[in-house]
C-alpha cells in the first residue's frame, strides 16, 4: 500500500505595502513630537502600538509565509521594536504605576537604540540587494538610531534634531515605497521606480 504525499501551497499576498504604511505613520506622526510641530506623547502611543507594532507584525507573519526570511526578520523586529517603545512610553508617563515611573531610567532604552542599531546595519547590508528605495529607508533608520542614541546619553550636539529629520525621512520614503510597490503589483508593471539592487554582493 503506498500513500501520496501532497504538498498544499498557500498563496498569500505582498505585505510590503502593509507593513510600509504602518511604518510611514507611526515615524510620520513621531517625527511631528520630536520636531515640536505636536506636543506629547499620549496620543503618539496609539500609532506605536497599532501602526508600528500591530501593522507591521502582521506583514512579518504573511513576508514569514512567502519564505521572505530578509522581510519578516525586518518587519518583525520593528513590530516589536514599537511594542517596547510604546511600554517605555506608558511607564515614563506613569500609566504603568508612579513606583515604575520613578525608578525609569532613560539610558536603557538608550541601550535598546544601540542595540537596534546594530541590527539595522546589518539589515542596510541587505538591502544593497533589494531595491534603492529601502535601502535608502535603511540608511535613515541608521541616522535615526545613531541620533537616538546621541540624544539620549547626550554624546553630540544636534542629535535630537538628526534623529528628527531622519525620522521625517522614514516616512516619506516608506509613504513612497508602499504606494509604488502596491501599485507595480496592482498593475502588474513598474509603474513607480523603486530602484533595481546594486549587485554588490550578488
Amino acid at each position: 500500500m503506498t500513500q501520496d504525499i501532497q504538498r498544499i501551497k498557500t498563496i498569500v499576498a505582498d505585505p510590503t505595502p502593509l507593513g510600509l504604511f504602518g511604518l510611514a505613520m507611526v515615524t510620520l506622526v513621531a517625527s511631528s513630537q520630536k520636531l515640536g510641530l505636536t506636543l506629547g506623547l499620549s496620543l503618539v502611543l496609539p500609532w506605536a502600538i497599532f501602526l508600528g507594532a500591530f501593522v507591521q507584525l502582521i506583514a512579518c507573519f504573511f513576508d514569514f509565509k512567502h519564505n521572505n526570511t530578509f522581510g519578516a526578520t525586518a518587519f518583525g523586529a520593528y513590530a516589536f521594536f514599537w511594542f517596547g517603545v510604546a511600554f517605555s512610553w506608558m511607564v515614563k508617563l506613569g500609566l504603568l504605576g508612579e513606583v515604575l515611573a520613578s525608578q525609569a531610567d532613560g539610558k536603557q532604552l538608550g541601550v535598546a537604540f544601540v542595540g537596534y542599531l546594530i541590527f539595522t546595519l546589518f539589515m542596510t547590508i541587505g538591502a544593497v540587494e533589494t531595491n534603492k528605495v529601502l535601502l535608502a529607508i535603511f540608511v535613515l533608520i541608521d541616522l535615526l538610531f545613531l541620533g537616538l542614541i546621541g540624544d539620549t546619553f547626550g554624546w553630540f550636539h544636534g542629535a535630537h534634531t538628526l534623529a528628527a529629520y531622519a525620522e521625517l525621512g522614514i516616512a516619506f520614503l516608506s509613504f513612497y515605497g508602499s504606494g509604488a510597490i502596491l501599485l507595480n503589483h496592482h498593475f502588474g508593471k513598474s509603474f513607480l521606480p523603486i530602484g533595481k539592487p546594486l549587485g554588490i554582493f550578488k
